[in-house]
C-alpha cells in the first residue's frame, strides 16, 4: 500500500469567498487538455469506506470543492482520511466515532445524502441533514428513504434530519419509479451487507454506478447486472480492504469538447473513455464538428459553420442534463433554430437568462427552450446560477470577443478541477479576481 503523505488535511472549508472570473474571449483554442477523475463517481465511492474496517484507496481523485466538503464530513464522523505520496486518497472507516451528518457540511452540497445507506448496513442507525446543494430542482431524498425502508429501515424526518435505524437490513425488491444516480448509490451500497437478496428495478446504468459497484465488488460485495437496470446483490457479512481508479469525468470532457467547437478550435482530450460520451459526440456530430477517436482520447476539430442540435435530456445512456447548459451556449451561436427539452430537473434553465443578456436569443416554455443562433455573442456582466451553468457561461464568454466578468463563479469549483489552468494550458485568456 502507497505510504502516506498526510494524515488529515488542513481546511475543508467549503465556503470560499465569492470570485469572479475574467474571460478575453474570441481566441480559438488550441492543444491538449487532459480531464480528471469524475466528481459523480468519486463522491459516493469515498462514502463507501463507511462499509468496511480496511483501507480503501481511490485514486483518480479530483480535487474539488465537493470532494474536500465530503472528507469534511467523513473526517467529522471519526473516518481516517489521508493523501498518499502520490496524491491518491486513502479512507478507512475502522474507527468511525459518529453515525452523524450535520446541516452544516450536508447543506452544500446533496451527495452528502450517500452517507445514509453505507451508515444504516454497517451500524444501524443514522442521523443525517436533509440535503443542499444547486438550486435546480427538487431533487427529493424519497426515493432514498423508501428505498431503504423496503430493506427493513425504520426512517423519519424530524427537525429537518432523516432519522434511520436498523437491527439488521433485509434484503428485498425496489422499483425506483423514476432512475436516480445516487438513490441507486445508496440503495446498492445499503445492500452489500444486508441480508439475503436483493434486487434494485429500474437501477442508474450511468458509468459512475459502474465504478462504484466495481469498488464495492472488489471490497467482497456479490453485485450482478451493473449496468444494466436490474442490479442483484447478494449480501455477504464483512467487506475488506480495495483499491480502485476514479473513471474520467464525462462531463468535463464533454464541456472541453465544446470549448474546442464554440472558439473555432481545435483540442486534444486526454485521458477520456469515449464510450461514456456515444451519444453526445453523436449529437455534437450534427453540429459540424469533426473527431478522430484514439483508445483513451480525442481530437475534436470545429466546423466552419456551426449548426443547431435539438435534443432532450435522458438518464445514461442519453445527452446528460449536466451538459445541457453547455450545448444550449454553442446553439446560442448555431447558424439555425433548436429545441432543447429538460427532462430531468425543473428549473434548470436558469442559465438562459444570464446568456440573454450576452446576446443569445432564447425563449423558454416550461421544460422547453427554444434557441434562435446569433452570429455572435457579445461580452457581458453575468452571474453563474449553479455548477454547469458556470461552464455555460465560461463558454459563452469564451466565443465573445471582448472581457466578460462571470460573478459567482465558486460553483464552478465543485465540479472541475484547475478549470483556468486548463483553459490558460489551450490558449485562453482568463483571470479569477476577488
Amino acid at each position: 500500500m502507497r505510504s502516506v503523505l498526510t494524515q488529515g488535511h488542513q481546511s475543508h472549508s467549503p465556503n470560499r469567498p465569492l470570485k469572479k472570473l475574467v474571460i478575453n474571449g474570441g481566441y480559438p483554442l488550441k492543444g491538449s487538455v487532459k480531464i480528471s477523475g469524475a466528481k459523480n463517481a468519486a463522491l459516493p465511492m469515498m462514502t463507501a469506506c463507511i462499509l468496511s474496517n480496511h483501507n480503501i484507496t481511490l485514486n483518480n481523485v479530483p480535487d474539488l470543492a465537493d470532494v474536500r466538503t465530503m472528507r469534511a464530513l467523513l473526517d467529522s464522523m471519526g473516518i481516517s482520511t489521508s493523501k498518499t505520496l502520490d496524491g491518491s486518497l486513502q479512507l478507512n472507516g475502522g474507527q468511525i466515532k459518529s453515525k452523524y451528518a450535520s446541516y452544516d457540511l450536508v447543506k452544500t452540497m446533496r451527495a452528502s445524502i450517500m452517507v445514509l445507506g453505507p451508515l444504516l448496513a454497517k451500524h444501524g442507525k443514522a442521523k443525517v441533514s436533509l440535503p443542499g446543494g444547486c438550486a435546480i430542482g427538487a431533487r427529493p431524498v424519497d426515493l432514498h428513504i423508501e428505498g431503504l425502508k423496503k430493506l427493513g429501515a425504520n426512517i423519519e424526518i424530524k427537525d429537518g434530519y432523516i432519522l434511520a435505524s436498523a437491527e439488521q437490513l433485509k434484503g428485498s425488491e425496489y422499483h425506483f419509479p423514476i432512475k436516480s444516480v445516487t438513490g441507486t448509490a445508496n440503495i446498492l451500497m445499503a445492500a452489500t451487507l444486508a441480508e439475503g437478496e436483493t434486487k434494485i428495478l429500474n437501477a442508474a446504468c450511468e458509468p459512475e454506478i459502474n465504478n462504484l459497484g466495481g469498488l464495492l465488488n472488489l471490497m467482497g460485495a456479490k453485485i450482478k447486472g451493473l449496468g444494466s437496470e436490474t442490479i442483484t446483490v447478494e449480501g455477504v457479512d464483512n467487506l475488506y480492504e480495495a483499491e480502485i481508479d476514479i473513471i474520467p469525468d464525462r462531463i468535463e470532457a464533454v464541456t472541453m469538447i465544446i470549448a474546442g467547437i464554440i472558439t473555432k478550435g481545435e483540442i486534444t482530450i486526454e485521458n477520456i473513455d469515449p464510450s461514456h460520451i456515444k451519444q453526445p459526440i453523436e449529437l455534437i456530430r450534427q453540429c459540424g464538428a469533426r473527431f478522430e477517436m484514439f483508445k483513451d482520447a480525442l481530437l475534436v476539430s470545429s466546423p466552419d459553420k456551426i449548426k443547431p442540435m435539438n435534443f432532450e435530456t435522458q438518464p445514461y445512456p442519453g445527452i446528460p442534463t449536466d451538459i445541457q447548459a453547455q450545448l444550449m451556449a454553442l446553439n446560442a451561436i448555431a447558424e439555425g433554430h433548436s429545441k432543447i427539452s429538460e427532462t430531468i430537473f425543473e428549473n434548470r434553465f436558469m442559465h438562459a437568462l444570464e446568456l440573454k443578456r450576452m446576446g443569445a436569443n432564447i425563449s423558454i416554455a416550461g421544460n422547453k427552450a427554444e434557441v434562435r443562433g446569433v452570429s455572435k455573442l457579445n461580452p457581458a456582466p453575468v452571474m453563474a446560477t449553479d455548477l454547469r451553468a458556470s461552464a455555460a457561461l465560461i463558454l459563452a464568454a469564451l466565443s465573445a470577443s471582448g472581457e466578460t466578468i462571470i460573478d459567482r463563479i465558486y460553483h464552478l469549483d465543485r465540479g472541475y478541477e484547475n478549470i483556468e489552468e486548463k483553459l490558460l494550458n489551450i490558449g485562453a485568456k482568463v483571470q479569477r479576481i476577488d
